[in-house]
């Protein structure tokens, strides 16, 4: 069976209550309360996205998302009371797509998890954007949430893609970070870690030298810039 949505979280009554808060507006949702749970439910059904919470019963909720990892590539959003930048970074260093704190509102999470639905599903099943210059050809695959540069195609996570096409959108112009912020989550109000931590994971898998970015460019306190090369061209 397939969900829109998979809450693995201990606090059974707000998992619950997000459940059937999230099957009003449509988006079919359940929950595990242990990691065992998650795990054997992903062995049986298919999920579009994970909410995931950190402190659970018997394992944590890192070591849950290591292991998701290594099998599938699912966007996973951690939930947690942990407030911490550590935390937060932790999170994202190890396959998460997006961190919320708790107590969160209902309804922002419905729209952060629609967002995400939003794209997923989108009707072009195959989008494939392509550089218009005669430079090296960067192609967007979105029903596989890869990248083509240099012939090779690249896997990447669901927000490493939204990051990635945005920036290319926006190529050879400065996207800020509110802006980054503003059309990839939804939201202007995250933290610079957030945001260097996926700039960071994606030019380790785009870039031939991640220390030494030529395709995304920082351009200091104000944002990024994608470079496909066509300025240089006549």
């Amino acid at each position: 069976m397939h969900y829109n949505c998979l809450i693995v979280d201990d606090e059974v009554d707000l998992a619950k209550m997000t459940c059937e808060y999230f099957e009003m507006f449509d988006v079919s949702c359940t929950y595990m309360d242990t990691a065992k749970g998650c795990l054997s439910f992903l062995e049986k059904h298919t999920v579009d996205i994970l909410l995931l919470d950190i402190n659970l019963m018997e394992e944590s909720g890192f070591d849950l998302c290591k292991k998701i990892r290594e099998r599938w590539n699912t966007p996973i959003l951690f939930i947690s009371a942990r407030q911490s930048d550590d935390d937060i970074l932790i999170a994202l260093n190890i396959g998460g797509d997006d961190y919320i704190k708790k107590p969160y509102t209902l309804s922002v999470l419905l729209a952060k998890v629609k967002v995400i639905l939003k794209r997923m599903n989108t009707t072009e099943h195959y989008e494939e954007v392509k550089n218009e210059s005669e430079g090296e050809e960067i192609r967007l695959i979105e029903e596989k949430l890869s990248v083509v540069i240099r012939n090779q195609e690249i896997s990447l996570k669901a927000k490493e893609f939204a990051l990635l096409k945005c920036l290319f959108i926006h190529r050879n112009s400065i996207v800020t970070k509110e802006q980054l912020f503003q059309e990839v989550w939804g939201d202007s109000f995250f933290s610079d870690g957030t945001l260097n931590v996926h700039i960071r994971k994606l030019r380790e898998k785009i870039e031939e030298n991640p220390n030494k970015p030529e395709i995304i460019q920082t351009i200091w306190g104000t944002g990024y810039i994608l470079r496909d090369g066509s300025e240089n061209k006549n």
